[in-house]
């Protein structure tokens, strides 16, 4: 019941945290210039022009701007994407999965590697193993993501010829035909618009491996900098935990090292590196605008850079609240996960 109380909790004060950065991005966007002149032509007339001052009611004062966008957002009008000549909700409902499903895999490689990495680092510190994963997790935080992507791009696709070379039309082409049926209406749509789960469930396992080679080298390339956060995370936190006196007991009690690690000492090691694991899946998945962009990928970071280059305002604040209730969620479920891997967390 207290868990039950807790969520509830936090998500009542989602609202106040989603009005805050409504109102701030709402006010950046107003003194960054006009916001008409996304649905402003040369060719329009200046009867048309008021016409469309007047539908986005631009001519009112600022606080009443914001009532009238506030309760758009609410009704579900977040305005029209520029880029996509769409209303918002249908440009994101759209981009969506891609963008999820190149995040997921991006963070399934990156826990995956960084615990197995941290972890082994830990049980063998001042090695040869340990200086070597220290180096790797200094390098994914140096190294900048266009830097790598490109690279990757050049060693696994044009000389080696491993993976696909992601163009618009190669990838657009997978995942438009993946789109769930209250998206498109041509009949070709999938059970849920996440063409990895559609593919694993309509069991086409050559589309599938298809689908995964083309999201394999820019989800290397979205995990590098999280697996070197995670590694040096978990190996801190093994660190002292190993350092501890529980474990010094199982370890004279006889225990193998094996099972010392696995289930006395890692869980422990677990909690801090939960947060990490949390906040960067947030993080992912509103910040793979380079990502995207080097791969060609169709998702929301690509889509948000297009529309930061069009001055398109309402793709926007649509594409920010979106991060901001995911990053929202997302601590959520970090503190959800502190409760279940340890006990004497409170919930307050």
């Amino acid at each position: 019941m207290r868990l039950r109380t807790f969520i509830i909790r936090r998500l009542l004060l989602l609202i106040p945290v989603l009005l805050g950065v409504s109102l701030f991005v709402f006010t950046l966007t107003r003194i960054a210039g006009n916001p008409a002149a996304a649905y402003i032509t040369d060719r329009m007339s200046d009867a048309q022009i008021a016409i469309i001052k007047a539908q986005f009611h631009l001519n009112a004062s600022l606080p009443e701007q914001y009532i009238y966008w506030l309760n758009g957002v609410l009704s579900g009008n977040w305005g029209l994407s520029r880029v996509d000549g769409t209303p918002v909700t249908t440009a994101i409902m759209t981009h969506f999965p891609s963008t999820f499903e190149l995040t997921l895999v991006s963070m399934v490689i990156a826990v995956v590697i960084g615990i197995t990495i941290g972890t082994i680092s830990a049980v063998r510190k001042d090695t040869v193993v340990d200086h070597t994963t220290r180096i790797i997790a200094l390098s994914g935080v140096a190294l900048p993501i266009f830097v790598l992507g490109l690279i990757l791009q050049y060693v696994f696709a044009f000389q080696l010829g491993w993976l696909p070379i992601n163009g618009d039309r190669d990838i657009q082409s997978l995942y438009l035909t993946s789109a769930p049926s209250w998206i498109l209406s041509n009949g070709n749509s999938s059970p849920t618009g996440f063409l990895l789960i559609d593919t694993l469930i309509q069991n086409d396992w050559p589309r599938f491996v298809d689908a995964f080679q083309h999201i394999l080298l820019p989800a290397i390339t979205l995990s590098l900098g999280t697996i070197a956060v995670i590694t040096r995370i978990m190996r801190g936190s093994m660190l002292e935990v190993l350092g501890l006196d529980y474990i010094k007991t199982a370890k004279s009690k006889g225990l193998p090292e094996r099972v010392v690690i696995k289930k006395h000492a890692r869980r422990n090691a677990l909690i801090p590196t939960t947060t990490v694991v949390g906040l960067s899946f947030g993080g992912l998945l509103g910040g793979a605008v380079l990502t995207e962009s080097i791969f060609s990928w169709p998702g929301l970071g690509r889509w948000s850079a297009q529309s930061t280059l069009m001055n398109d305002w309402a793709s926007i604040m649509g594409f920010t609240l979106l991060t901001a209730v995911v990053y929202v969620l997302a601590n959520l479920i970090v503190d959800v996960m502190y409760a279940y891997l340890d006990p004497r967390v409170r919930l307050e």
